[in-house]
């Protein structure tokens, strides 16, 4: 058996191809990264997967028995590939997002999506993030094919450094925070429910919908049912390393991190998730899943415990700043001299801003 994972190194990607492997499952890796090293049964293909000759190649070295497509596809380019990566496999994987969904008390299959119901007009004219996975999605649905299966994750955490903070990333929130600098947060944020899955688990997941006849056809939210708010989220995370948070406004918060539809069309939403189709699809038990308090912790633990190393944004921690009234410029140079120029040019942008 042969599978075709496309950008497969990140927080679910990474431990998928490992149960492919382990059970015997000859995996090829797509990856923007060089020097990544495979073994007998898993080989990195260095490359871009949005590059349509990239692509075809690929597709020409193997038939494959399931491509599993984490890739982040802008839909013009999508239209362009689906057919393609449809017709050469047994079973094609999309990993679409839960983000798709528009706010609702409990997020199943069939609840409304931000697409269908937004009466956001200058939102719907971009391609944002929860926009093109959901329309990816409506050509899976309109192909004529039916060897398809949509994955809709949840919010994921991995020991190799996924930690999120509401729209902020490891890159800001974790750097600041292991430098002994605050961070900025909204309280209406901190209110707000979240659902967060390992990633491992939400591979688990994945790995039990592959080759799954049942599956042909159909979508499947991954993730636990559990859900905490994400003033609960900094707690857990606090058991860790220090945290402290400064309050800013929406607005502020949203600039800083520069994901306004992020925060207004899913952060501020409660986000509760309904697991039951893919658990009575898989076997899967949601006891066989990490509780997340004690899995968030590990992970992060575990990270810190290795010397992970958090690769700082500039941008982000520059506007963040000008929230917290601090000044991180000299540990971002020491840390990696390239900052330089970038941090001078932001923090002289930046300057009387906020």
């Amino acid at each position: 058996m042969r599978a075709l994972v496309l950008g497969g190194t990140g927080a679910m990607g990474r431990h998928l191809v490992s149960l492919l492997s382990d059970d015997g499952w000859s995996v090829d890796v797509t990856t923007r990264s060089r020097g990544r090293m495979g073994h007998d049964s898993v080989r990195y293909i260095v490359g871009d997967a949005h590059d349509r000759a990239f692509l075809e190649n690929i597709l020409m070295i193997a038939d494959y028995d399931v491509i599993v497509d984490f890739m982040v596809w802008r839909t013009e380019t999508f239209s362009e590939a689906a057919e393609r990566l449809l017709s050469n496999t047994r079973q094609y994987l999309f990993i679409s997002s839960y983000r798709i969904y528009a706010d609702a008390p409990v997020l199943k299959e069939d609840s409304p999506r931000l697409m269908d119901v937004s009466q956001d007009e200058k939102y719907l004219r971009t391609d944002e993030y929860a926009l093109a996975k959901a329309r990816c999605e409506d050509m899976l649905r309109h192909s004529g094919r039916t060897n398809w299966t949509i994955a809709r994750p949840g919010i994921t955490y991995d020991s190799g450094g996924r930690f999120q903070l509401g729209i902020l990333e490891a890159s800001t929130w974790l750097w600041r925070s292991i430098h002994n600098y605050q961070i900025a947060m909204p309280d209406e944020l901190l209110s707000r429910l979240t659902t967060m899955t390992s990633g491992a688990d939400v591979a688990y997941m994945l790995y039990a919908l592959v080759g799954n006849d049942i599956a042909f056809g159909e979508a499947y939210n991954l993730a636990t049912s559990e859900s905490l708010s994400w003033s609960e989220v900094l707690e857990i995370y606090r058991r860790s390393l220090p945290v402290t948070v400064v309050t800013c406004t929406l607005d502020q918060y949203a600039w800083a991190a520069r994901a306004p539809y992020q925060l207004f069309y899913d952060r501020m939403y409660d986000r509760v998730i309904d697991n039951s189709k893919v658990l009575k699809a898989t076997g899967i038990r949601q006891a066989d899943l990490r509780p997340v308090r004690d899995g968030l912790h590990e992970a992060l633990s575990a990270f810190l415990k290795s010397g992970g190393r958090v690769n700082p944004s500039c941008g982000a921690n520059a506007r963040i700043d000008t929230l917290t009234g601090e000044c991180c410029l000299g540990d971002l140079l020491r840390e990696d001299s390239p900052f330089l120029t970038a941090a001078k040019y932001v923090a002289g942008r930046l300057r009387g801003r906020v």
